[in-house]
């Protein structure tokens, strides 16, 4: 495969620009490169070969940062921990949804966090972040991150600006403030942070010299249904195992943003080999062209399933973006963020845990189980499952109670959803 030249955004026809659905069959990819292979093959190689040493010489020079690159001069194919093309070119079309410079694939959404926090953050440093995260990045930020000298400091989902000042002034942290990091909506309580209000408040913290950074988990709604990059984010997050990936048969993480950021991650990654494989960039390929077919059609789902349990004699209470009220707080966020109310819905079953596990161990269609956004409906218990780690004191305090059920709603037709969820609702 030659090296093939970085594609432009945006990509045209007659001065129309494409959309990014469309982008999504061939974009940074042309099949004379591969034989006239019409997809792009697996790469599966560790090691690429050089024409020459001269080239060996100036691909490691670019790669380690030796020197500037001349006009046009890009990084050619070295090794597959540094570079692969199934990864470069999947690392092209994440970018188009949500308009970002560059992007970085991981083996893992873990993977993709933790090594842009390591990137960034130093000892000394604060960690501002939102409540609740999911259990993995909780564990990470609140008992990983302390011990090289972090300090975590929170703030529940769908606090108002002036709170969250308030919660810096009180800890007397706004000039060791690094990182903002947010989950929007929450996971799983669906709570949402004010994006253009983290991003007036980024700006004023941190130090002339390391400025504090935004960044945001948006694996819920992402990324068709929200981009926190137009709204004053430095960077996206992403497990790309969820709605990226789709099909529950792929591990991956994916970060986006400014080249210059997103480069000095993809440096820290070529070091702690944390690189999504061929395979793993192949599958993510193959999903990004049904992304948006596939996500239209859960978000559709997920508003019939979300109706349903609203008036269920069962469900005591119902957290589902649709349903927010122009009288809600949280309804301006969500006209000015979101593009739909995604495909994500948690709710509270009358009674406790034994309840909820009376429900989950009667459902026949949905899957329990851990994860989202693939073509299957999933529901799990996040106290003791997805959130198992954040102590029961915590969990009440940020909302998730022993009666909580999360559901991802899948590509299904919603009337077999819903009679799944009716019968299981009975047995309780």
């Amino acid at each position: 495969m030659p090296r093939r030249p970085r594609p432009k955004w945006p990509a045209e026809i007659n001065g129309h620009r494409l959309h990014p659905e469309s982008l999504m069959m061939s974009y940074g990819y042309r099949p004379e490169w591969s034989e006239g292979a019409l997809k792009c093959p697996i790469f599966q190689t560790s090691t690429f070969v050089f024409q020459s040493a001269e080239e060996g010489k100036r691909f490691f020079e670019l790669a380690y940062g030796l020197r500037e690159p001349q006009r046009a001069e890009q990084l050619g194919l070295i090794y597959s921990r540094l570079n692969n093309p199934d990864l470069e070119i999947l690392e092209d079309r994440l970018t188009l949804w949500d308009e970002a410079e560059e992007a970085a694939v991981f083996q893992s959404g873990m993977a993709a966090i933790c090594t842009t926090l390591l990137t960034f953050l130093r000892p000394g440093d604060v960690v501002l972040h939102s409540e609740p995260l999911y259990g993995g990045t909780d564990y990470l930020i609140k008992r990983i991150l302390p011990e090289w000298g972090i300090q975590p400091v929170g703030f529940l989902a769908g606090a108002s600006e002036e709170e969250i000042r308030a919660r810096i002034a009180a800890a007397g942290i706004a000039d060791r403030i690094r990182v903002l990091y947010v989950e929007t909506p929450a996971n799983p309580t669906n709570r949402l942070v004010d994006l253009q209000a983290c991003a007036r408040i980024t700006r004023d913290l941190g130090q002339s010299a390391r400025p504090a950074l935004l960044l945001v988990d948006n694996t819920f709604l992402g990324p068709l249904w929200q981009h926190p990059l137009k709204h004053g984010a430095d960077l996206v997050l992403y497990s790309a195992t969820k709605y990226i990936g789709g099909h529950s048969d792929v591990i991956a993480g994916a970060v986006l943003g400014k080249s210059e950021l997103v480069k000095a991650i993809k440096a820290t990654r070529t070091f702690t080999g944390s690189m999504a494989e061929p395979w793993t960039g192949w599958l993510l390929l193959r999903s990004l062209e049904t992304l948006k077919i596939r996500m239209e059609r859960q978000a559709r789902n997920a508003h019939r399933v979300a109706d349903f349990l609203a008036e269920h004699p069962k469900v005591e209470k119902v957290y589902y973006l649709g349903h927010l009220q122009p009288s809600d707080p949280q309804w301006e966020v969500f006209q000015r963020q979101c593009e739909s109310p995604g495909a994500m819905i948690s709710f509270e079953i009358r009674g406790g845990e034994a309840e909820a596990f009376r429900f989950l161990n009667c459902l026949k269609l949905i899957k329990l189980a851990v994860s989202l956004g693939g073509t299957e409906s999933l529901a799990e218990h996040p106290a003791t499952m997805t959130h198992a780690d954040v102590p029961p004191e915590e969990q009440r305090r940020i909302g998730i109670r022993e009666n909580l059920v999360r559901l991802s709603v899948g590509i299904e037709h919603p009337a077999d959803l819903i009679l799944d969820l009716e019968q299981a609702l009975e047995a309780v």
